[in-house]
């Protein structure tokens, strides 16, 4: 390549007699070769021109300038302000590769029409059994508590399985072994699985764990329950939960699924949440909304990084029953078979 130009103290060419006007007496004029050369091919002396470079530089643009006013001609554009074309597709820089982890969301296409009038319409359905409920639920005083659980060895415990269920038919979420662990939690902490009387006067310890799992379907908000999960298998769950969703999606939910829950898990990271107040849906008296599962760095014992799949839990608990040292309690239990599923196997019936 070309060395880049270095500046230079402008000399008078002592070769030259018709040249020698460009010294200066008692003073040093710094400029390039080129400019030098260009001053010397217009027949400018140096002297004359007024420098706008450090230290009064004269530079190429102080010569076309100086030469534009004695001739009146137009100065090309100023290199400086030359715009570069982009490159060609071909030459440009190759895009980073996209996280596949990062789903972006694609809004729902669907044909929007103005009318300009207000509408109003009847609130039915499900919509009208979440407005009752949700009144309801907001007599209860809540409170919440938060923890992370490092699903690491469940996501490759799932990995494993997820071939063998599907050869018997039935396909294997992570939400089969958040129930069994909560129902094994349950059996720890019954509290949890009660219900208050209107009066509250009296607590009812509910024998069956029939935990619900909020959907999200175009009828709106329903919370099926699986029913006894205290004798079903992780695979018994799973089932259930592939018919409840199939009709689920299909809006033939009946009755006897949609009613006599005593523990809910709102799934919200299936959208992308990360942390949520979910409501209790009473008579029950506690809830847990879980978040999306993220590759985040922690340490080990020893103080090493490694990759480790984090999931956040929101509970909410009904206070009047309920004190937060016993929903830390479960939800540490809850944990601790969740980050070592193989613990749960001492529990399982």
């Amino acid at each position: 390549g070309v060395a880049p130009e270095e500046d230079v103290v402008e000399t008078p060419p002592m070769s030259h007699e018709e040249h020698t006007h460009q010294e200066i007496k008692g003073h040093k004029t710094l400029a390039t070769p080129a400019v030098r050369r260009l001053a010397m091919e217009n027949n400018i002396k140096l002297s004359e021109v007024v420098g706008t470079g450090k230290d009064n530089r004269i530079l190429k643009e102080d010569i076309l300038n100086y030469l534009a006013k004695q001739t009146g001609a137009i100065l090309p554009p100023s290199p400086k302000a030359e715009i570069i074309p982009p490159l060609p597709k071909s030459e440009t820089v190759p895009a980073a590769p996209k996280d596949k982890a990062r789903k972006i969301p694609v809004p729902v296409s669907r044909p929007i029409v103005f009318s300009g009038k207000d509408k109003t319409e009847p609130i039915t359905g499900f919509h009208k059994a979440m407005v009752k409920t949700m009144s309801a639920a907001l007599k209860i005083p809540h409170f919440g508590y938060c923890d992370e659980i490092d699903l690491t060895q469940l996501v490759q415990l799932r990995e494993e399985m997820k071939p063998l269920a599907q050869i018997r038919g039935v396909k294997l979420s992570f939400m089969p072994f958040f129930i069994k662990a909560a129902s094994l939690g349950l059996l720890q902490y019954p509290i949890l699985n009660a219900s208050l009387d209107e009066s509250c006067q009296n607590v009812t310890y509910k024998a069956s764990h029939n935990i619900g799992v909020a959907m999200d379907t175009e009828q709106g908000l329903i919370v099926p329950n699986v029913k006894n999960v205290q004798v079903c298998s992780v695979f018994e769950i799973a089932s259930e939960l592939n018919r409840l969703q199939s009709l689920g999606s299909a809006g033939q939910l009946g009755t006897n699924d949609l009613t006599g829950g005593t523990f809910t898990l709102s799934n919200i990271g299936t959208i992308g949440g990360t942390y949520a107040k979910p409501v209790i849906l009473p008579p029950e008296v506690a809830i847990g909304a879980l978040g999306k599962i993220q590759v985040l760095p922690r340490f080990n014992g020893k103080g090493e990084v490694f990759k480790a799949r984090i999931m956040n839990v929101s509970w909410s608990a009904d206070h009047r029953i309920i004190d937060g040292a016993t929903m830390a309690r479960f939800s540490n239990l809850w944990k601790s078979y969740l980050e070592n599923p193989a613990s749960m196997l001492l529990d399982l019936k």
